[in-house]
Parts: structure tokens; sequence; C-alpha cells
């Protein structure tokens, strides 16, 4: 048995913040365990791992902090797996890229679950769901047409996707059945994978000045950080749905609480620069914005997804074949993503 246990590849495994029984079914739990050698370690202990061992490594699940001198050791190293799916800045891309070494996150299992919430947070700002609740609740109620005097149609409406990977996609799916209007800002995508998506690629101006509903689905990067700013949000058409799903730090989210302040717009959002956010903090009493705390993408059935990319892309390596199922990180864009990595699963 023993010997059995030594010829089966080596995975090393920091999911840190996820873990393995949050990402894999019990039946693939099983399997992972039974294919291969799972070497267990916290996420900062890597290069506390003893030699042979390192050498031997053919997988990591998690995207640990590793130095050059420690990847320089990992002969057998053929992937990194993040089931965070924020790629961090935290090891030698270069390096990797040069010897062969994937870099894969699952972070597409993320976008159904979100893509339902954004729809979700877009119906209930149309309608103003939320605030004609709150006010059944306490009597003050408006019955018929008097409760719908901000109340707007999401069906054939214009629609504006700021970024277009797997959530922008998710979203325009869902949107397929309300016949909306979408246009799409993606400065990374050529025209034509947009227009084959059936959606019609324009600029920032005109996402901004036209749509009446706009989702924020991009990735930080180091260039895009608080873009949307004072004058993005005053561009605006007034009564306009902003609906923040990625990551606040594209967002100068002062700028976002003044312009609903005002009633210009109306907005919801599912993230926020500080997580959670202080308890006196104006936003989680401001009339005509829908909070959600970061639980858009936290379902079960989407971690437990995770655990089925892994295996599947495992055994198409172990095939010495590319995989398929995760989301490769690309030379010309890693280094500049800068996304905060999650705390809370």
């Amino acid at each position: 048995m023993k010997n059995n246990q030594m010829t089966k590849p080596i995975v090393i495994s920091a999911p840190e913040p996820r873990s393995i029984d949050l990402i894999f079914e019990e039946h693939s739990k099983e399997k992972l365990f039974s294919q291969y050698d799972i070497i267990e370690v916290e996420a900062d202990k890597i290069d506390s791992l003893d030699a042979p061992t390192l050498a031997q490594a053919r997988y990591i699940l998690g995207q640990p902090p590793l130095s050059l001198e420690v990847l320089a050791n990992m002969q057998e190293l053929r992937c990194i797996f993040n089931v965070e799916s924020n790629l961090l800045n935290n090891m030698p891309y270069e390096f990797l890229f040069e010897k062969g070494i994937y870099v894969v996150t699952t972070g597409a299992v993320f976008a159904e679950p979100v893509a339902e919430l954004g729809l979700a947070l877009a119906l209930c700002l149309s309608r103003n769901i939320v605030e004609a609740d709150a006010a059944f609740r306490t009597g003050d109620e408006l019955w018929g047409g008097d409760g719908n005097s901000q109340a707007t149609l999401l069906s054939r409406s214009k629609v504006g996707l700021i970024g277009f990977g797997d959530l922008g996609r998710a979203i325009a799916r869902l949107l397929q059945g309300f016949r909306a209007d979408i246009s799409v800002f993606d400065p990374w995508l050529p025209p034509s994978l947009l227009t084959e998506a059936d959606v019609t690629p324009t600029s920032l101006e005109h996402v901004l000045t036209s749509s009446d509903v706009i989702f924020v689905v991009a990735s930080v990067t180091n260039e895009n950080t608080g873009f949307l700013n004072a004058d993005a949000f005053s561009k605006m058409k007034p009564g306009a749905r902003f609906i923040l799903l990625s990551r606040a730090e594209i967002v100068d989210f002062d700028a976002l609480i003044k312009a609903v302040e005002s009633g210009h717009i109306r907005a919801a959002s599912d993230v926020y620069p500080i997580e959670p956010m202080p308890k006196e903090h104006k936003v989680r009493n401001l009339k005509g914005f829908i909070r959600s705390a970061h639980r858009a993408g936290a379902l079960d059935v989407a971690f437990k997804k995770m655990g089925e990319m892994v295996l599947e892309d495992m055994a198409l390596m172990d095939r010495e074949l590319p995989p398929m199922c995760c989301k490769r990180a690309e030379r010309e864009t890693v280094s500049r993503m800068r996304s905060k990595p999650v705390e809370i699963n």
C-alpha cells in the first residue's frame, strides 16, 4: 500500500481561503485522494516542505506565494490552480510562462450565480421592489400607479456592460429574454468577438450616456482603478440604474454615493471598498441604493463546481494535454490585474 501511495502524483494543497471540503463533493474528494498524494500545507509554509516533495509535486491547489527559488526546485510542476478567483501578484509569472507551467483560475464558476443576482438587482431597481416592500411593512405603501412613479421596464431597455468576461457573457445571456439592446465597453476584446456574442461594441462614453441600466463587471487592473468617477456618473441618464458586481476598486465609491444621494441615479452593489463596511457608513441607509454583502457568487453549487473543474483539468494534464475547464492566466495581462483577494468565502 505504501509503494502505491508513493507512485501517485503529488498535489500540494493550500487553497486558502477555500478548503478541500468546500470545493469538493464527497465523491470528488474521494477521487482526489485516491488518485493523488495530497500534501496539505498552510499557504505561507510552502518553502518549508522538503526538497523531494517540492521536486516531485505535479500540481498546486491554491495560489500561495511562491518565490523563484522554490519554483526552481519544482521540476515536475505542471499547473497552479487558483481557486480563489483573483489572480494574485505573488509569484514570478515570467518564469512560469517560460517553463510552460500553467496558472489557471476557477473563477468562471461564479459567472452564472453573480449574473442571476445582478439581474435581480436590476429588476428591483427598475420596479422599486425593495423600497416598496419596506413601505408596506410600515403601512406607508402606495397602491397601483401611485407606487410606480419611478418604475420602468427592463424589457427592451438600453443596457450597458462595462467588461465582457465570463460574467458579462452570463448577464448578456440572461438579458436575451428581455429583448434588451446591449452595448459593451471592453478595451481588451476585439469588436468581432462582441458582435458574435450578439452585443454591440461601443465606447465608454456611449455606455454612460445612453444606457438605462449599467452593469459593471470588469476586473480591476492597473489601468482602471477608480476610473468610474464623478464625471462618469454625471454623464449617466437621469434615473439610470447602476449595478456594481465585480470589484469596488473600479469605482470612486464616494462619487457613486453622491450621485445616488442627489437622486441623479439609482444603484446597487455586491462589493465595497471595505468589507464589511463600517457600521456607521452612510451607504447602509442610503435611499435609492440596494446593498448585497458580497454574496452574489457564494453558493455551494459554485464552490463544488470548482472541484470538478480541477479534477477534469488534472486528468487532461496527466495525459499530457492542456487544461481546458479552468481559465488560463495570460502572459500579457496577468501582471496588470489588481483585484484584492477575498477573505470570506
